[in-house]
């Protein structure tokens, strides 16, 4: 018996699930301030979001109400006043050309661009983690029919495909289910090779054996002895996917293909603000600005993340740059 608990164990340096290692590893999380700092513009994106209908009737405003006497026809529907026509009523300005409120729609933005980004995630690293697990513990055959399938979804050009399914799906589907599906369904091939390397080298070790010993199935083996283990790089490439989709989803409405008027994202408000430019470059930088401090902190926390499940990663990059300082 003594043995059989020896070979459960936990690998030296790494972490193991549950409540002692979550604890380790915001220990080591705590450690590192800019981690600190992207989780915490992460939180503050995600309160915005949650509170945007909240946030929108202390300001006052519709995101979809449109104000004519704020722009100027005159000249093609620049927003009068200064810097994009911000004011007491319009706190951040407002949209050329229509005189929709910038902040309340900025903040609906926030909304659909982070929950299509979070669904489409889940939907990766659920389909991946299945489809990894199946291909490492089936037979030869499955395990080549589904690399072979991950492969191709690998090799597909994404974006392309995107705007390919998008514009024969019939227009009255809701365009942020369907992009959660679409991102989700042609992103799950990085997933599904980590799972399956992962699960090829976890097999093997002593733990596992010690669990098919025991007379486990290789349903129970999978869920009480390969997932756990599977949920630090699982998790690590989660974060990783994160800001890669809500790039995506930015990218398709940019497009004119993901989220359809007059649902506001910031994609979309990227697409329509090119020409707006010169005449309202805040209209510009907004949109774009908050995608890259969202995909920033994302990455930021990602990596983080990635270094507290596995501290010898730590270990190995300072080795690799003294011995680059060195030389």
């Amino acid at each position: 018996m003594t043995s059989v608990h020896q070979a459960l164990a936990p690998a030296p340096g790494v972490t193991a699930p549950g409540a002692g290692a979550a604890r380790q590893v915001w220990h080591r999380l705590r450690r590192r301030p800019a981690a600190l700092a992207a989780a915490a513009v992460l939180a503050l994106l995600v309160l915005v979001a949650l509170a945007a209908p909240l946030l929108a009737h202390l300001a006052g405003q519709d995101p979809n109400a449109y104000h004519d006497d704020l722009v100027d026809s005159a000249r093609g529907g620049v927003p009068t006043g200064s810097f994009g026509g911000i004011s007491a009523d319009h706190w951040l300005g407002v949209e050329p050309g229509t005189g929709r409120d910038l902040f309340t729609r900025l903040v609906y933005g926030a909304r659909v661009s982070l929950l299509v980004a979070a669904g489409a995630t889940v939907v990766n690293v659920t389909v991946g983690v299945l489809a990894g697990l199946a291909a490492a513990l089936g037979n030869r055959f499955l395990d080549s029919a589904i690399s072979w399938a991950t492969d191709v979804m690998i090799a597909l050009p994404t974006l392309v495909l995107g705007i390919a399914l998008t514009a024969v799906v019939p227009p009255d589907f809701p365009r942020p289910l369907l992009l959660v599906i679409l991102i989700g369904l042609l992103g799950w091939g990085g997933t599904a090779r980590i799972v399956r390397a992962q699960t090829l080298s976890l097999r093997e070790l002593d733990f596992v054996a010690a669990a098919r010993l025991s007379g486990n199935g290789p349903l129970r083996v999978a869920r009480r002895e390969l997932l756990p283990s599977l949920a630090a790089p699982v998790i690590t490439y989660a974060a990783i996917l994160l800001p890669v989709n809500i790039v995506a989803e930015a990218s398709l409405s940019f497009l004119g293909v993901g989220v359809k008027p007059p649902t506001p994202s910031w994609g979309q408000m990227l697409s329509t603000a090119q020409t707006w430019f010169l005449a309202d470059p805040a209209y510009v930088l907004l949109p774009a600005g908050l995608l890259f401090v969202t995909v920033l902190a994302f990455t930021v926390l990602g990596d983080a993340v990635r270094t507290a499940l596995d501290p010898r990663e730590a270990g190995r990059l300072r080795v690799g740059t003294k011995k680059g300082g060195a030389k």
